[in-house]
């Protein structure tokens, strides 16, 4: 089997960091497994690599699509492979860096999922966010469990994954879950109240950088909050801004908790979900290596 080196951890752990220094060493190339960061604009609040980086390894899956455009779990998992594909072609090693966690299970095991273009979403149009998050509670309650109640794009295709008897709480476990990759999953991880604090740090430094002019940016070129790109946090938390109910304040706030539970969501999903070897990156680099060294030569 081909072998793929994945990096997976919450916002602010050092994922970045490592998997740049990583690929030097092992002569890798990088493959993102965020959600966010495959739109073009949307830089800051996805924390995304920037092109001095880019300049020293090659990655994939950035800036592929415009922020009104959808992406699903079953595009990541094509494009993905296809890289990997030609990765591992030229000699090199796929390194795949992921936050989204479904997107790098699916990747890795032999799921199949309804491409988007197969479903039917012309009946939910008419429906507000909590209506269809109602519906879904009853048709689909394991899902909706895991979708906020106004992520509309995920209720919606979760709703039209259930009207052809594909429900997304199911698809992963009705198949036959088998890995088609040798692939070695690093955890970034550290004190729980050093990741907070980053956290806090990193969503603050975004601000610095310019996050609310990028957010503003966006929504003049016609971009909208319940556009697929604006979901992420660091961008769909300034709708309350833009409609003068929250300050900025509030929102950096709002961020940096939103980020901070999500990280929690995500050690217990990984931890769960994968068989995942976890190291603090700062603290035991060295460590890392020697694992990635044996494995990738065994």
């Amino acid at each position: 089997m081909k072998k793929v080196l994945v990096i997976v951890g919450p916002t602010a752990v050092g994922k970045s960091d490592l998997s740049l220094a990583l690929a030097k060493v092992f002569d890798g190339e990088i493959i993102s497994g965020d959600s966010i960061q495959v739109y073009k604009g949307l830089d800051i609040g996805s924390g995304k690599v920037n092109e001095g980086q880019r300049k020293e390894v090659k990655h994939y899956m950035l800036d592929i699509l415009s922020p009104k455009d959808t992406y699903s779990v079953y595009d990541f998992q094509k494009r993905a492979r296809q890289h990997i594909e030609d990765i591992t072609s030229r000699g090199k090693l796929p390194i795949v860096v992921g936050g989204t966690g479904l997107y790098i299970k699916a990747l890795l095991y032999d799921y199949t999922f309804a491409p988007v273009d197969e479903l039917d979403y012309s009946k939910y149009e008419l429906m507000d966010n909590e209506e269809l998050y109602q519906q879904l509670q009853e048709v689909d309650y394991a899902s909706s469990a895991c979708l906020h109640p106004n992520n509309r794009r995920r209720i919606v295709r979760a709703l039209a994954l259930a009207d052809v008897n594909q429900k997304k709480s199911k698809t992963i476990e009705g198949q036959k879950k088998e890995i088609l990759y040798d692939a070695l999953i690093i955890g970034c991880t550290t004190d729980r109240s050093i990741l907070y604090e980053r956290i806090n740090e990193r969503v603050a430094k975004m601000f610095q950088e310019g996050l609310l002019e990028e957010v503003q940016s966006l929504l003049k070129q016609g971009v909208r909050f319940d556009d697929q790109s604006m979901q992420g946090i660091g961008y769909r938390q300034f709708k309350g801004y833009v409609e003068q109910e929250k300050t900025l304040e509030e929102v950096q706030m709002e961020i940096a908790s939103a980020s901070r539970k999500f990280a929690k969501r995500q050690y217990t999903w990984f931890n769960n979900q994968m068989h995942v070897q976890w190291f603090d990156p700062k603290e035991e680099y060295e460590r890392i290596v020697e694992v990635i060294q044996a494995w990738y030569n065994s």
